[in-house]
Parts: structure tokens; C-alpha cells; sequence
């Protein structure tokens, strides 16, 4: 599947994308410092590769009639992170597993590893492409979480029209300083045009 959107291309992982991750989660992890910090990233090389390999062998061959809860995210014909979306539920807590009968609701993030191309809007576009894509598809209301240390996500939220609905006060620690959990709403008649 391939959605383009503004300057931004979401497509299904190919092959050639394992290394980029593997550089993303060895070498490379500046972007990981916004994205959940107080979760160090502990893997080696080959753990990686292995990881990843497995991850591509299981959504390759994936129709478009499928739902999506990752795209790779590409600008300029470069693959330069991506975008993701997970299970909450009515507590705004992260679902390992789905329960039948259980209230669930659906979180979107994104993650630009490379931070060449960082504050050039480019996360905007891709999280207003992936909420085009999940409003399509049937979902009338979308979640962001993030942490209120974390500006260019906070800034980007509110582009978009996600609204603040619940606060988690001081629950974020980063470098020895407290931080605010944040959870935002967006309905898709309520959604900013950008």
C-alpha cells in the first residue's frame, strides 16, 4: 500500500528498510530521546536484525484491503521513519492484548529518526495522511499520547486539532526532571485541514 500526501509518501516496509532500522535502534537513536526516553533502548545488532526480519516476513505480502497499523514514512524518496498506532483503553493506558468485550481505543504516533530533516512540517503531513487513512477506514475518533517535554509533538497535536483530554501530572521522568503525561482527542468532523 503506498498513500502520498503533501511532500510525504507512507508505504509497506520493503526489504531495504531492515537496515535503517537496525542503524535507528543501534547507532543512530537521537529520535528515541522524544519519543519515549524513560524507555532505554537495549538491543544489539543482531537482535535487531533478527527482530525486524521477522517483523518484514509478517506483513509483506499483506492485501490493501488489510488495515494498516504501521507505514513506513518516506520524504524525498528517502525512508526516514514511521508511523504507528496501537491499542488504548477507556484509562488511556496502553493495551498488550485485547480482550473480547473490552472498550478500545485507537492511538496514532509517528517517529522521524533522522534528524537532518527535523521541524520541516513533515510530521504534520504524515500524521494528517495516517488520520485520512484510519477516518476512511471507518474510525470516527483518534488518540495521540506524549510527554509535555516533548514540543515538537505537543505543536504538531495541535495542528491538527487534537484536543487535550487527560493529564498524567509529573508521571514522565527525563535527565532527573518531572514531565506530564499527555493524552489528546481528535474526532474526524472536528479535524483541522492544514
Amino acid at each position: 500500500m503506498h498513500i502520498e500526501h503533501e511532500n510525504i509518501v507512507l508505504r509497506d516496509m520493503t526489504e531495504s528498510d531492515i537496515e535503517d532500522y537496525v542503524r535507528w535502534f543501534i547507532t543512530e537513536t537521537e529520535w528515541s530521546k522524544t519519543d519515549a526516553p524513560w524507555e532505554p533502548i537495549e538491543s544489539d545488532e543482531e537482535t535487531e536484525r533478527r527482530s525486524w526480519c521477522e517483523y518484514y516476513e509478517s506483513v509483506k505480502d499483506l492485501s490493501d484491503d488489510v488495515r494498516r497499523w504501521k507505514f513506513e514514512l518516506e520524504w524525498n524518496g528517502r525512508h526516514i521513519g514511521w508511523v504507528s498506532s496501537y491499542p488504548i483503553d477507556e484509562n488511556y493506558e496502553w493495551l498488550e492484548e485485547v480482550k473480547g468485550g473490552q472498550t478500545v481505543y485507537r492511538a496514532i504516533g509517528i517517529d522521524i529518526c533522522e534528524s537532518d530533516v527535523w521541524g520541516n512540517g513533515i510530521g504534520t503531513n504524515a500524521l494528517q495522511a495516517f488520520m485520512n487513512y484510519y477516518f476512511k477506514n471507518g474510525v470516527d475518533e483518534l488518540y495521540t499520547q506524549a510527554w509535555s517535554g516533548n514540543v515538537r509533538m505537543l505543536r504538531c497535536a495541535e495542528k491538527l486539532g487534537f484536543m487535550e483530554c487527560n493529564r498524567n501530572i509529573g508521571t514522565r521522568e527525563v535527565d532527573g526532571q518531572k514531565y506530564d503525561g499527555l493524552t489528546f482527542v481528535v474526532k474526524n468532523d472536528m479535524v483541522s485541514t492544514i
